[in-house]
């Protein structure tokens, strides 16, 4: 009695593992695999940039003195030209006098010169004197020239010299912190605030050679257009204005590998800050991508991975390298190739070595669903 209990019990368990593997084998058809593509796309790549002031200007004091006034505040915008500063230094103003007071007298002596050497000359035509007397009279008169020379020199020196105690600004700009206030005691070379010219800003970054290799060749197909690129602010927005790659720099790095580039971008608002940050994004073209859906992919350590069906339908990892993701998809840098048959949906289900009836779908045809999708 009891084996014809435990018979009954074994055939039971029996059909329903038979059942459950019934369940799985239904699963395992419903799986759709698709083949990688090549195709030539755009993506945007984003670089740190550091932002520059098309002109960032520090503004020193060039003499002794005390800061006796300020005309600007802080951060306010001034035309070139504009009294910023005045600094009192009175040694310069007595030097200067002193100066004017030389050339007077020296020009006094230069008259009495030339009025001697006059009488001399009319008493040589007279023979009532010799010519020795002549050349000496004449020499007066060019000794006393050469000091009223020298005495002007020294007059418009100390003039230029009393324009440093006025600085005005070279440019229109922006004022920056001034560090000292009114009766601060300047030295020569003293620091009194700095001027940015941002009506424009430069945007540096640096690349790759093999980045830079491809900005390369698509300038080059954009023949004389320079390439257009935008600027990310530190929020992550746009900047209004785009802007354009001008130039870059004449070497690599040797110890980074990058080479660096300038790009331009109009700041009509003044928005844009000397020692700003941002990212500098350009638009690149990738040929001959091969591209695959990123559902398709799984990671396991670090490392990516998809299932791959052989010609017996059994499935096996395989490890791939990506180098960039575009919407919805990865750029294969190795791993794969366009006759590879590869599990795009319901690889959570698959196990290494799994059977499956698969279905195959062109990735453009995925591709057309997955833009639906985006669209809705």
């Amino acid at each position: 009695m009891k084996r014809i209990l435990f018979a009954a019990s074994l055939c039971v368990l029996l059909a329903s593992c038979n059942k459950k593997e019934e369940k799985a084998d239904i699963t395992l058809e419903n799986f759709t695999v698709t083949s990688p593509i090549v195709v030539d796309t755009f993506l945007h790549n984003d670089y740190v940039a550091e932002i520059n002031a098309v002109q960032n200007v520090e503004i020193r004091a060039r003499i002794k003195g005390y800061l006796e006034k300020i005309y600007i505040d802080e951060g306010k915008y001034v035309q070139q030209g504009q009294l910023l500063f005045t600094i009192n230094n009175p040694e310069l103003k007595e030097e200067y006098m002193r100066t004017k007071a030389v050339v007077r007298s020296t020009m006094t002596e230069l008259k009495a010169a030339e009025l001697d050497f006059s009488n001399v000359k009319k008493l040589v035509d007279k023979n009532v004197v010799s010519k020795t007397e002549l050349e000496l009279a004449q020499n007066k008169v060019e000794l006393a020239s050469a000091k009223v020379e020298e005495a002007q020199a020294n007059e418009s020196f100390a003039k230029i010299k009393l324009t440093y105690l006025q600085i005005k600004a070279p440019f229109n700009g922006i004022v920056n912190r001034i560090p000292n206030k009114p009766g601060s005691l300047m030295e020569d070379g003293t620091l009194l605030t700095t001027i940015s010219k941002n009506d424009e800003v430069f945007a540096y970054f640096d690349v790759s050679e093999k980045e830079y290799l491809d900005i390369a060749d698509n300038a080059r197909k954009q023949k004389d257009t320079a390439p257009q690129v935008t600027l990310l602010l530190a929020n992550g927005e746009e900047h209004d204005y785009k802007g354009h790659v001008e130039t870059s720099e004449g070497e690599f790095d040797k110890s980074t590998g990058n080479i660096a580039f300038r790009a331009r971008f109009p700041n009509p608002q003044k928005v844009l800050k000397h020692g700003a940050t941002g990212k500098v994004r350009i638009l690149q073209r990738y040929r001959n991508a091969m591209i695959i859906p990123q559902k398709a992919t799984f990671e396991i350590q670090d490392r990516m991975y998809v299932y791959v069906v052989d010609n017996k339908n059994k499935v096996k990892s395989r490890a791939i390298k990506t180098s960039k993701r575009l919407p919805h998809f990865y750029i294969i840098d190795s791993g794969l190739n366009t006759d590879d048959r590869v599990v795009y949906d319901g690889i959570q289900n698959l196990k290494e070595g799994s059977e499956i009836k698969p279905k195959f779908v062109a990735l453009k045809t995925i591709a057309k669903e997955l833009s639906k999708t985006d669209s809705n």
